[in-house]
């Protein structure tokens, strides 16, 4: 049987990340991809640095779970491995060594999040503290620009002053820390593709500050596959989107067209978990050209494993991570609310308890942000490991239904997108027959 091959970039094909915390989720993972059989990719590998730090993983145990699974499957396809997350040149050296080759850049110790509060006053003064950093606005300021099949955007004084302070320094960071990345894989003679996350802000990314941050990636040379914006509505983890779908949608729309004009490169859908009601516009719109990251869903799965095999464990676990909720949802964007889901001692049957903590949103919320904590107790984290490994056919099982759900929503996208593209076709050909 020959042996899976190295993870390598992916391009420009519709991707999913699987985020696997526990290192015993890839055989899910895997069959969920299999069963899906389609053109969506799998990103096996995927951890960020802050994840490995909280789970006690280093890049090359989060490597050698996914290629072990994939070569015991005789997987010879190709696959992707996403260093996610990364801040500093020190997170590029140790998951470069471990031969990641998806490196999505997270900036956001370098955004201003209030910069869409400040009055003019306050911008103003703002913009002049960051002024000598920025070297683009000539570019664009006083200019409109109309993007082929989207929006016209007008880069009046206010929009490039706001975007120059809320993104301006963000820009500096990415620049030196893509082309430090080019310097790592231009010893290492490998390949390598850039993913630009700008999604950690409470405001919505505007055109202009995509167009923007984008067009100055693309002309420093930064190998740019994929971006992830701050979309509008709410994206909270671990349960649905919440906001106007038709609002989300139009919003899409503009955001792609500037990825096709400018790039092309993928959009990315950050905190990509269950969000299963924007699955097929997300897919139709970005026409195939998207990456979905996902993490604590496959955890949450993890603990559905530990609810029907062990449900007194699964007690334990909700009772410590309810005692941590309020701690660990400060680095969260989450609604949720234990006051609206009961203790465990409160609810006698097993089903009930995994259907309130697993398939309602406080419930999921609360053992999703959790997991860190639960992941560094010494007990829990042995326990759940071992539930794990001792029923690895449910757990096999529950990742790829539920995983399953994912890839088949954006496969149906997909299919609407080439549908419609057919039908525009069709309509070109006949229209130009009857002129």
């Amino acid at each position: 049987m020959p042996d899976t091959p190295a993870p390598s970039p992916l391009g420009l094909k519709p991707s999913f990340g699987f985020g696997d915390r526990l290192g015993l989720a890839a055989p899910g993972h895997y069959e969920a991809c299999r069963q899906a059989a389609g053109p969506i990719r799998g990103i096996f590998a995927q951890q960020s640095i802050r994840e490995m730090q909280r789970t006690r993983r280093s890049p090359e145990q989060v490597m050698a779970a996914a290629t072990d699974t994939l070569n015991a499957q005789g997987f010879t396809g190709q696959w992707g491995a996403d260093a996610d997350h990364l801040k500093t040149e020190q997170d590029v050296d140790v998951t470069a060594a471990a031969g990641f080759t998806f490196f999505t850049i997270d900036p956001s110790d370098h955004v201003d999040g209030e910069a869409d509060n400040y009055d003019a006053a306050t911008l103003d003064d703002k913009f002049a503290a960051v002024r000598d950093q920025i070297r683009w606005l000539d570019q664009y300021q006083g200019k409109t620009l109309h993007v082929p099949d989207g929006p016209a955007i007008h880069f009046d004084d206010a929009t490039v002053k706001r975007a120059a302070v809320k993104y301006g320094r963000a820009i500096v960071h990415t620049l030196k820390l893509a082309a430090y990345i080019d310097q790592v894989h231009q010893k290492l003679g490998r390949d390598y593709e850039i993913e630009l996350s700008v999604d950690e802000t409470p405001q919505p990314t505007t055109v202009a500050e995509h167009y923007i941050f984008a067009d100055q990636c693309i002309k420093a040379g930064m190998k740019l596959v994929s971006l992830a914006p701050r979309y509008v509505g709410d994206f909270e983890k671990g349960i649905d989107f919440k906001g106007d779908l038709a609002q989300f949608e139009q919003s899409l729309a503009e955001h792609a067209a500037i990825a096709d004009h400018l790039g092309p490169y993928k959009l990315s859908l950050h905190s990509g978990s269950d969000k299963l009601s924007i699955y097929p516009a997300f897919a139709r719109i970005t026409h195939g050209r998207f990456h979905v990251k996902t993490a604590g869903t496959s955890y949450l799965e993890a603990l559905r494993v530990v609810a029907r095999h062990e449900p007194d464990l699964f007690r334990r676990v909700i009772d410590f991570s309810r005692g941590r909720f309020d701690e660990d949802k400060a680095t969260y964007h989450i609604s949720a609310d234990p006051d609206r889901v009961p203790v465990p001692a409160a609810v006698a049957d097993p089903a009930s308890l995994e259907r309130m903590y697993l398939d309602e949103n406080d419930g999921r919320q609360i053992l999703h942000v959790t997991f860190g904590s639960v992941m560094t107790d010494d007990y829990l984290a042995a326990e759940v490991r071992r539930v794990l490994e001792a029923h690895p056919d449910t757990h096999k099982q529950v990742l790829a239904h539920h995983l399953g759900k994912h890839l088949e929503l954006l496969r149906q996208g997909m299919m609407q997108s080439r549908d419609a593209h057919a039908a525009d076709e069709r309509q070109t050909w006949q229209t130009a027959a009857e002129s």
